[in-house]
This record gives C-alpha cells, structure tokens and sequence, in this order.
C-alpha cells in the first residue's frame, strides 16, 4: 500500500530537493535476501534497498521506487518475514548510519556500514560526524559462498582493509558536502553523484558499484580523510566558533617513502587541503557572519624519491626521472588553478645551503621547474614563487621565524583575498532548499555586476537550522597559498599556522570582532590558534609520516624546556624510522586495497608479492609481474623479524643522534641517555 496523492507530491518534491537524505537505517537478512530501511530525520520518508544473497560473485542492488511511512514500512517488512519464514524469516543484524561501499577481493562481494558514529561538529546547521564502529559483512548467503571465500589470501586481504582504520580522522556529513570547502558549496551546482568524485571523497571507489546501479546517493556517506576541529574561542568579550578541517587527496595517497612527488597526472604525495571557517556565535534565526579561508600543502611536484634505509634516518633524494619540459609539474599548477584561481603563491620551506646535499637538489631543479612555466603564462597569472629556508639560521628565536612567515602570509593573503559573507534568514521557514550560485566562476572571479546584495538559497535541510537564508558577500578568495617542506609535515605546519593567525586577524575584523587587522602571536588567541593547528599537523604527520608532528618552534613559543623538546624530537624521529623502515609497506598495501588502486585477481599476483609501484601495472594493464622484493629487503619481515631488526638498529641510532644532538656526549648521569636506555628495554 502507497501514500495518498497528497503526500506522494511531498515525498517527491522533497527526494527532487538537496534537502533529502536518509541519515538512520536498520539491516535485516533473509536467506535470500538484506534489506536495508532508511529514513529522514522527521520519520516522514521511509525507503527500502535490497541486496541479492544468492548470486556468489556479483553485486546485485535493487531500491524500491516507493517512499513508505513508517506504517507502511513496517507492514511490507512483516510480510517479507512471513514470505519467508520456510527460511527463517526475516532477521534484524544491526542498527547503522549510512553504507560506506561494497568490496570484492577474490571470493565474494563484502559491505561496509557505519553501525555508531558521533557528532564532531556543525556547519550552518549541518551536523559533522565522525565514525566510532564500523561492521563488514559478507553478502552471499554461506550455502552459495566458494571456497574462495575461505582461502588464506582472501583472509589476508580483508585484513588488509582492516589496517585502515575508519575510526581515526575519518569524517562526514549527510547534508553538507564536506568534501568542498564554504566558498565553493555556495558557488557550486554540483550534487549527489559527481560530488563523490572529488579528490577528497576516500570511499569513491568503495561507492563505484551502488551509485552505478542506483543513480543516487540515498544510501552512502562521503568519507573525507584528514582532520576537523571545531572550537569556541573568545576575544574581546566575544565568542566565535572555529572550525578547521584538513581534507587528503585520494588521489597519490600513501605513507612518507613510498609516495613522493608527483605522477604522470600531476598528482602530488601528500596534498592537503586546509580550511579555517570562522562563524559568529549566534542565535538560531539571527543574521550570521562566516569567513573563511583555504590553504594547501603538498609534495615537490618533481619526480623524487629516497630509498628506504635501515641505519640512516636521513636518506639520500633522488630525481628519479628527468622531465625536460615538467609536464607533470605544469599538470599539477594547472590543477591547482582550476581549484582556486590564481594566483598561486609558493611558499618554499627546504633548506638553502647543506654540507651534503639533499633538499638543496630538489629547490633547484623546482626553481627551474618554475622558472619554465611562468615563460609560457602570462604575467598577472605566473606562478609567485618564493624560497624561505626555516633552518638556515638555527639560532634564531622562534617568535622572529614566526613574525617573518607571517609578513609572507600578509602579502600572500593581500593577493588572494579570503571568503566572506553573511547569512540572513528569510521569512520562508521550514523550506528545505537547494544552493545556489553565488555568481562566481571556477577561478572566484566575479561574473555578476551586483553581488553584494544578491539573492542566494542556501540549503537548510539540517538538524538545527530551518528556512532559507540571503547570502550578503563582501569577498571571496582568488588563488591560493601553497606551503612545502621535504615531507610537508613539521616545517609546513608551522608555515601554515602563520598564514592562520594572520589570516584570523582579518576574519576577526571583517567579522567585527576586532578594530585592526593584528593580533599579538603572543596572545591567548594566538596560543588557542597554535594548539590546533600543532594538533593538526599531529595528526597528518601520523597518516603519512607515521608519528606526531616535530614541534621545536612551537615547544620554543610555550617556552618548554629544552631538554624535554629535544627528548620528545629524538623520540618522534626513532617512532617516524620505525613505521618507514618496517611498517610503511603493508600501510601502503592497505591504502591501496582501500582506494581501489590494487584490484586482486584470481591468477594474478598477489599484491604483497609487488612493489608498490607496481600496483597502478597491474590494476590498469593487467600485468603478469613475477614477485619481487621491495626496494628494503626488511620492508616484508614478519612481525619478529621487524622486532629483531629493531632491536639491532635502535642502539646504533640512538648512540649516533646523542653523539650529535647531546650537549653531553650520552654521559650515563643524562636525562636523554637514560630514556634512550629504557626505550631499548622496552623494545
């Protein structure tokens, strides 16, 4: 039994809309047969999606074209249960919060749901939740399963999968696309389906197989990868709420020595997208100011690499391929236009001078990478490019390397702007809406002649927010900053905290929060802005490095002492040579199980018998590669093999570091010697 006409045009008119999503669901299993419910916030729209058991080896989805209430829904599920109770009948398995995508390794089709989540933040009203328990289930039906299914490689890929733990910095939203930043959710058109093919969406792969079937996106969440942090801060009497999010690319992703540089396609390792989102702290109803504003980071767009080594903490960098005319470079730059507008501003972080050289090999050839392409662009779009080398004067102070970064990020920020707007709320309450143009092109250039006081929707089909809102804009941002070190970890981030605080100051006062465009880097502000950020780039150093962030100049800001930093950095370093050196590549396998870069075949190697530069081979043209070593011959020891090689390795790095770094020379009485004595002990 359907709705009546009346309530058939609502359903409709609300499933045509940006407004309707399901966001709460429950599994149930027949023999022959899952079927997942899903409804809308309200209980008003009830949907149902059915997953074929009986067929082995292939995915079979269907959705039901009707929208049921509740009633009806329970109904239709008491007959299914009764059509087949000569097979036990209909089951519940479990509570959940969306489909994260379905998997096939070599035996049977497996999905993955969120079955508990939590709620990290909001956006305008649209909740940010972040994933606490995830559940995979088998779907065929054990009595069609194949013993593939039960085969050690078929074991050992799922376990793979498992290393990526979607627990950790993992985040979505059912109604906000969290996947693009403030500016370009209210200057893009796009939805649903083409929205999961962004860079920053991890789960695209894992969603390929539904959204192909179905054609929506009813029943899926767009996983992003990186961090988010949403705050409330005060100054000046006043509370505002901010918010930061750092999004990965999926595109080059993997750990710190197996992904480096960039590809053929002019992916980079390591591309982060970072935005600092500033709301006032208002009533619900009331006008709202936002500002924001977006930075990147990412590797050397060069074709680089170092070997993996096992008694050196500092590889030699290698060019491992001459691109005469940097065509993956240019690739990457116009990239990055395309996403931002120009211009795009460099900020170079290596070192200058070195007595062994390493980055100093890489900043040349990048100075002559853009001293080619700007030949070719005309001047107001060339590349701005701009070499700082933090460690070429390593006794300066920490609050003057700051107050220097931070005169590159008031000239940067005078180039590129930042966003800003205000959100009024109309009198059209309780609309769910869809986004409009803001009347921006895909560079931020203005193509409307009146802007300010357009007329704009924003969609509010959200948990706290009802009604329409008018988008006031005053600015929006052209072009970007973009920031990088060697490994866009430690050097990065402080770079980026620079350019944070400064561009705070003038959120703060577009805002009117505050009456100049400064703000003290020794303020309580400034500290609150630097713990987030210093949590921040923890955070992506242990996805990509394999431990937290070296904060020397920050530590140096908060006045720790020495001593201590100088025990936490040699403790970072051994941590980030111990994942490189002995974990790094089955993190590297997982990853690329997880984005679908490795796709396993029966009679096709296995991928921890390859390299893994090997694994886009093998996907694409179906290579027949005979098992080979990684580069490190310990990189696929078992667990105690790994423990044994340690064990052996970790003396003679710590008796070099002190050598160098102990002011005095490991004696015994020494706090660093000591905790270094009882790290082996541990180990």
């Amino acid at each position: 039994m359907g709705t009546d006409d009346k309530q058939r045009r609502l359903i409709n008119s609300h499933e045509n809309s940006r407004g309707f999503y399901l966001q709460k669901f429950r599994l149930y299993e027949t023999r022959s047969n899952f079927y997942m419910v899903g409804w809308d916030k309200t209980r008003t729209f009830w949907k149902v999606l059915k997953i074929d058991r009986l067929e082995p080896s292939e995915l079979i989805i269907h959705e039901d074209p009707t929208s049921y209430s509740e009633i009806e829904c329970l109904d239709l599920l008491k007959r299914i249960h009764e059509g087949n109770t000569s097979t036990g009948g209909l089951k519940f398995v479990s509570r959940c919060y969306g489909i994260i995508g379905f998997i096939k390794f070599l035996g049977p089709y497996y999905f993955l749901v969120i079955t508990e989540r939590r709620k990290i933040g909001k956006i305008c009203g649209h909740a940010v939740y972040a994933i606490t328990k995830s559940e995979m289930f088998p779907i065929p039906h054990s009595t069609v399963l194949s013993n593939m299914a039960y085969s050690k490689d078929e074991n050992r890929y799922q376990k793979l999968l498992h290393m990526v733990d979607l627990t950790k910095d993992f985040f979505f939203s059912y109604s906000y696309p969290i996947m693009i930043s403030f500016q370009k959710n209210l200057s893009n058109s796009e939805t649903g389906l083409t929205l999961y093919e962004t860079m920053f969406v991890w789960n695209e792969f894992l969603t390929r197989g539904i959204h192909n079937q179905l054609q929506n996106t009813l029943w899926t969440v767009a996983l992003v990868y990186g961090f988010f942090k949403q705050v409330t801060l005060t100054i000046s009497a006043q509370d505002f709420i901010l918010t930061l999010i750092a999004r990965r690319s999926r595109h080059y992703a993997g750990t710190r020595y197996l992904k480096r540089g960039v590809n053929e396609k002019g992916h980079v390792a390591n591309d982060v997208e970072t935005e600092q989102i500033v709301f006032e702290n208002v009533r619900e109803g009331s006008p709202v100011g936002v500002s924001a504003v977006v930075q990147n980071r990412g590797s050397i767009p060069l074709f680089w690499s170092q070997e993996t080594s096992r008694l050196n903490l500092k590889p030699d960098i290698i060019l491992s391929r001459k691109d005469l005319k940097f065509e993956a470079t240019k690739l990457h730059f116009e990239d990055l236009v395309q996403r931002y507008g120009n211009p795009v501003i460099i900020l170079n972080l290596i070192k200058t001078r070195e007595k062994r050289p390493r980055e100093t090999i890489l900043r040349a050839e990048f100075a002559n990478a853009i001293d080619f392409i700007n030949k070719d662009l005309p001047e107001d779009n060339q590349l701005r490019f701009l070499h700082w080398d933090l460690n070429k004067h390593p006794r300066i102070k920490a609050t003057k390397a700051l107050i220097r970064l931070g005169e590159v990020a008031v000239n940067a920020l005078e180039l590129t702007g930042l966003f800003h707007c205000q959100l009024i709320p109309t009198s059209r309450s309780g609309e769910l809406l869809k986004l409009s143009s803001i009347g921006c092109d895909s560079s931020g250039d203005h193509v409307e002649k009146d802007l300010y006081e357009m007329d704009v929707e924003v969609d509010n089909g959200s948990d706290d927010l009802r009604g329409a809102y008018y988008v006031k804009l005053s600015t929006v941002q052209k072009g970007v900053l973009r920031t990088n070190c060697i490994d866009c970890l430690d050097r990065t981030n402080v770079g980026q905290y620079a350019y944070g605080l400064v561009a705070l100051t003038h959120q703060l006062h577009a805002l009117g929060f505050i009456d100049v465009e400064n703000i003290d880097s020794h303020s309580p502000i400034a500290h609150d802005l630097m713990r987030i950020y210093e949590e921040m780039g923890d955070t992506l150093a242990l996805q990509y490095g394999g431990s937290a962030a070296h904060n020397k100049i920050f530590s140096e800001i908060r006045g720790q002492w020495k001593a201590t930093t100088r025990s936490q950095e040699f403790f970072r370093s051994l941590q980030r040579y111990y994942s490189n050196a002995y974990m790094d590549p089955e993190k590297q396998d997982a990853i690329n199980v997880f984005l679908g870069h490795f796709q396993p075949q029966e009679g096709k190697p296995s991928l921890w018998e390859l390299n893994p530069e090997q694994h886009y081979d093998v996907r694409m043209h179906g290579s027949t590669l005979t098992a080979e070593s990684s580069r490190c011959p310990c990189l696929r020891r078992s667990a105690t093999s790994r423990r044994r090689a340690l064990q052996l390795v970790v003396p003679w790095l710590v008796s070099r570091w002190i050598a160098q770094s102990c002011c005095c020379h490991a004696v015994p009485g020494c706090g660093l010697f000591l905790s270094s004595k009882l790290l082996l002990l541990k180990v």
